[in-house]
């Protein structure tokens, strides 16, 4: 049988500053993929959300009350779920830059793995649940 999940204001601090560190930089890369075409900000920031769950009690917090990506963590958290909006968002993302590869990249091997794997991303994000209504 698994054991209970350590309550956040009960973890560990010996490994805390790994996790605040990850958080923190995870959420630095999200905010920099909002102005970077192809670097994805809602990964980072349920990357940061996540690490912040286990380091930063603060920043957790902070981004679960966030207008604009709180109710995409909570979803995420909550069920492993993702709104139709955010898959179109980041399906049409994929399928702009997996156009600008094939313009732009000399290596067919390249394109053909990053296509590969943007397509393999694409299939999970369509399989998971959609939030419950509310």
């Amino acid at each position: 049988m698994p054991e209970p999940p350590i309550p956040p204001g009960r973890r560990p601090a010996r490994l805390r500053w790994a996790w605040w560190l990850l958080a923190y930089a995870s959420l630095g890369v999200g905010i920099v993929g909002i102005f970077v075409p192809g670097l994805p900000t809602t990964v980072f920031v349920l990357i940061a959300a996540w690490a912040a769950s286990h380091g930063s009690d603060r920043l957790h917090r902070w981004l679960l009350s966030h207008p604009r990506f709180g109710k995409a963590i909570a979803d995420w958290q909550a069920h492993g779920a993702v709104s139709r909006r955010g898959k179109w968002m980041a399906t049409l993302t994929m399928l702009v830059c997996a156009l600008v590869m094939l313009w732009c990249v000399p290596l067919a091997w390249v394109k053909w793995f990053s296509i590969g794997s943007m397509a393999c991303v694409c299939t999970w994000l369509w399989l998971r649940p959609l939030p419950p209504p509310g």
